[in-house]
């Protein structure tokens, strides 16, 4: 497994990695620390709803006629009608809907490109879904383009696997046709750009993140639902934490420990404003433990987020590749 570089902590490579299992490091020690914070899988079910008039009860009266003084008529009395009995409400199972996947539509609001072809991703749209469509690439290279069939100025493409040795994942944000409007690993932060259907293998993914840069605070979703809320510690007013709307591509448990990163780390599509290059790297951020939980809860990094290694394990589990997370003020 290749080393994991330049994440904004410090200057050090990571050594050590686990396998990633179908986008997803799972481990014994994962499965145990994060069982007893994790009581039921996430899920959506729809009550069905009846409609229409309840029907109603009528009756007829009984009447006795009468003749002439000298001769007296039985009297008659007519049947009492018997009325109708009133039916039971029907009652509809309950129907569970399946999980939402949303891909918004391009053409209601294209996105606007700059001079390097590429566009920059909106927020998640609200209510959010629990469901979220994402690509792995399937070839060596992915070429890019500014619109269907319009290639980037400078013919650009990203190489599968990268640089660090990662799959090269996107996140599905439209579609048209053969052609997939997909944040990338790029900067500027945020970026899109449009890609061939044949060039990846599409997959969902159940779960996002918001990261609450202000409030110092990291909370995993599923839907409107939270997962998991904990403290975080964020990066220093000289080195923020990058604003936007990114995802995961990255997946690291680390054994032993790392001194900086603890027990592993999450990485996302991040990019420091401040940083081009940081220890080797590229001056991406990342989700990692610590070996100083003190620290937690303050804004103390050179951009990533920390948070405990209880923390990070349980993230490695809910946030498989291409998890989308949110970096907001």
């Amino acid at each position: 497994m290749p080393r994991r570089r330049g994440l904004l902590v410090v200057g050090a490579a990571i050594a050590g990695a686990a396998a990633v299992v179908a986008g997803v490091l799972v481990t014994d020690d994962d499965a145990d620390r994060v069982a007893a914070r994790l009581d039921r899988a996430p899920g959506a079910a729809a009550a069905a709803q009846l409609s229409g008039d309840w029907p109603t009860t009528t009756s007829t009266t009984s009447t006795t006629t009468t003749t002439a003084p000298t001769t007296t008529a039985p009297p008659t009395t007519a049947p009492p009608t018997t009325a109708p009995a009133t039916a039971p409400p029907a009652t509809a199972p309950p129907a569970t809907a399946p999980p939402t996947t949303t891909v918004p539509n391009p053409a209601a609001a294209p996105p606007q490109s700059g001079p390097d072809g590429l566009s920059l991703a909106s927020p998640l749209p609200r209510p959010w879904a629990t469901s979220f469509l994402v690509a792995d690439a399937i070839v060596a290279r992915v070429p890019l383009f500014t619109s269907p069939g319009v290639p980037v100025p400078d013919g650009r493409t990203l190489e599968n696997p990268t640089f660090e040795g990662l799959d090269q994942v996107f996140l599905i944000r439209g579609s048209e046709g053969a052609w997939l409007l997909a944040q990338i690993m790029s900067r500027p932060n945020s970026a899109m750009a449009w890609i061939q259907a044949s060039d990846v293998q599409l997959r969902q993914v159940p779960n996002h993140i918001v990261i609450e840069r202000g409030a110092r605070q990291m909370t995993v979703y599923s839907g409107e639902e939270a997962l998991m809320s904990v403290p975080v510690a964020t990066g220093k007013e000289s080195s923020p934490t990058p604003i936007g709307t990114f995802f995961v591509d990255g997946i690291r448990r680390l054994s032993p420990p790392h001194r900086a990163y603890g027990d592993g780390q999450v990485s996302f599509s991040g990019y420091s404003e401040v940083y081009e290059s940081f220890g080797g790297g590229v001056g991406q951020v990342a989700m990692h433990g610590t070996q100083n939980p003190a620290l937690i809860g303050t804004p103390a990094s050179n951009g990533c987020v920390r948070m405990t290694n209880q923390d990070i394990a349980a993230v490695m589990v809910l946030a498989p590749t291409g998890t989308p997370v949110e970096v907001v003020p």
